[in-house]
């Protein structure tokens, strides 16, 4: 969903497991699904771990509790490897979530979701081992990403670091462009600068 991103505060999901990949995020069989519409993709999101077999809930499974809430996901090393499916992404976005929080990132589920208007934020371990404690020891722990001062805020202990974010995407997440609408809102320019090869 395309919408502006400046800064989010937000309580957090917790996710604390290494190297989930973008079959746990959303499994194999959604990929077969007409549509693209990330409500449905967000309704299957961890599908395998937020329902039991019989196609019950699992309660034990964070998603299912509802003393965590919050539009940001803090996950643990290594999040999004595996296959490079778009998918995964839209499962995020579709289910609410406008940041992950991760060490570390796999680079083609990391831009798959800077395409889809999800801010991923890369934090060093300590950070991160500190935030999850933060979550673990109260739910209401609140942390503030700010995307044009590209720093995230552990609130409960003001703990801040900085974060690495391309030019363009960074742009784009701001004024809520996907690579189509900057084309566009540049088309003058780009037919400028045609027009000047043309009479060179």
């Amino acid at each position: 969903m395309k919408q502006k991103f400046n800064i989010i505060k937000s309580t957090c999901v917790p996710l604390p497991l290494e190297n989930v990949d973008t079959d746990q995020i959303i499994p194999a069989r959604f990929l077969k699904a007409t549509t693209r519409d990330e409500s449905f993709f967000g309704e299957n999101l961890f599908r395998d771990w937020r329902y039991k077999e019989d196609g019950s809930l699992n309660d034990s499974f964070v998603l299912n509790d509802p003393t965590y809430s919050g539009c940001i996901l803090v996950a643990g090393k290594n999040f999004g490897s595996g296959s490079s499916r778009e998918h995964a992404a839209w499962a995020i976005a579709g289910y609410g979530f406008r940041v992950v929080i991760s060490s570390f990132f796999a680079d083609i589920h990391k831009n798959n979701e800077l395409n889809n208007f999800v801010l991923p934020v890369v934090v060093s371990e300590s950070f991160l081992k500190e935030l999850f404690g933060s979550i673990e020891n109260d739910h209401h722990t609140m942390v503030e990403v700010n995307l044009p001062e590209q720093t995230v805020t552990n609130c409960k202990t003001g703990k801040q670091e900085h974060f690495d974010i391309n030019g363009y995407k960074k742009h784009c997440l701001m004024n809520g462009l996907d690579d189509i609408d900057f084309l566009l809102e540049n088309q003058d320019k780009i037919i400028d600068w045609e027009m000047k090869r043309k009479r060179e």
